[in-house]
């Protein structure tokens, strides 16, 4: 049976919860707004009222079909979220109830996300959130986060753990630095010590990316983008967490040391991806391909951890003044918010599930 606050248990016996559902794959039209049952977390499992629900480009992928086949006859989407412990299953600590918590792959596996007032997760995907740290922060990690740290933590000779210190002498080259992941790929490579270029297309995203603490941004439109890479990168670049592999891949490598890594999480524009065999011989080209569905257990959760520590030591801030404007949507407008993050919005789509 549910822990929940003793003063509380009578009032949420038998409550309805306003959830955003779709039963079958298609435009941002299928979502719905619906009454649903409170759900009971089962054991290892707790209940979360969520706040705020972040929304990425994989939760309208996943919605459109263009990713993988329907899983669950209803679903209700977003895999990020931030909100307060509600109620715990069996095997799980009561003492988590009341606590703020952010969320991460709340839909893998399973059909119920972020979406809804209320949702169960497993209680590791529940991360606490400091005081210090407000709901849309919680909300903005989850996907950009752990996908930043995993590419940031897959080179050779590189640490496998994010902590200050952890890339201290490394050149970290964050492709497409305004948006959501290359923001965090920022943040993070700058919280463990990393001198962090990025790449943009214009000054306003340049803007972006300076506030979200780059030390140099370059405008890979004008001029020689590489070799204004290479005049503050004499030796390379270390590890290129990377947004467009297709568009940037001559640029990559012109301006990569020997040895070092790209870590590609998308390949925006959708440009064939072409491969000088002989010139990635002859730099010991790493890459890594990377998404978090199959990344494996023991990645998200170091990820998880060493996010949180980030988080704790306000690493993380999102907001235009740190280079990732939040673009709000209420719950009913779920499918406003979805038409936003297909359209390329800049900065961070959130739902507002809290009224």
């Amino acid at each position: 049976m549910a822990l929940v606050r003793p003063d509380e248990s009578s009032n949420r016996e038998g409550r309805i919860m306003k959830a955003i559902v779709y039963r079958d794959h298609g435009g941002p039209e299928v979502l719905e707004l619906v009454d649903r049952d409170l759900p009971e977390p089962g054991p290892g499992e707790v209940r979360v009222r969520v706040a705020v629900s972040g929304v990425n480009p994989t939760d309208w992928k996943t919605r459109s079909g263009a990713t993988n086949p329907k899983a669950f006859p209803e679903v209700t989407p977003h895999l990020d979220g931030a909100g307060v412990v509600d109620a715990v299953g069996a095997g799980v600590d009561g003492g988590r109830v009341g606590q703020r918590v952010w969320l991460f792959m709340a839909t893998a596996g399973r059909p119920t996300g972020t979406a809804a007032e209320f949702t169960v997760v497993p209680a590791e995907a529940a991360v606490p959130l400091p005081d210090g740290a407000g709901f849309d922060l919680g909300a903005s990690l989850g996907v950009p986060a752990l996908t930043a740290h995993r590419a940031l933590t897959v080179a050779e000779d590189g640490p496998t753990r994010l902590h200050p210190g952890a890339l201290d002498g490394r050149v970290v080259l964050a492709a497409g630095g305004a948006g959501a992941v290359g923001h965090a790929v920022i943040q993070l490579a700058r919280w463990a010590g990393a001198t962090v270029i990025s790449t943009v297309s214009g000054p306003e995203k340049a803007r972006l990316a300076t506030a979200a603490g780059a030390h140099h941004v370059v405008n890979y439109r004008e001029g020689d983008p590489a070799a204004r890479i290479r005049s503050l990168a004499p030796d390379g670049v270390d590890l290129v967490a990377e947004v467009a592999l297709g568009a940037n891949l001559d640029l990559d490598l012109a301006v990569l040391r020997t040895r070092g890594t790209i870590s590609t999480y998308a390949n925006d524009g959708d440009k064939p991806v072409g491969l000088d065999v002989r010139q990635n011989m002859m730099l010991n080209t790493r890459f890594q391909f990377l998404v978090l569905y199959t990344v494996g257990q023991q990645a998200l959760t170091a990820g998880a951890e060493d996010v949180a520590a980030a988080v704790g030591d306000g690493a993380l801030p999102v907001g235009e003044e740190h280079g990732l404007p939040l673009v709000r949507f209420p719950l009913d407008r779920t499918a406003d918010a979805h038409r936003a993050v297909e359209a390329g919005a800049v900065g961070k789509v959130l739902v507002d599930v809290e009224s």
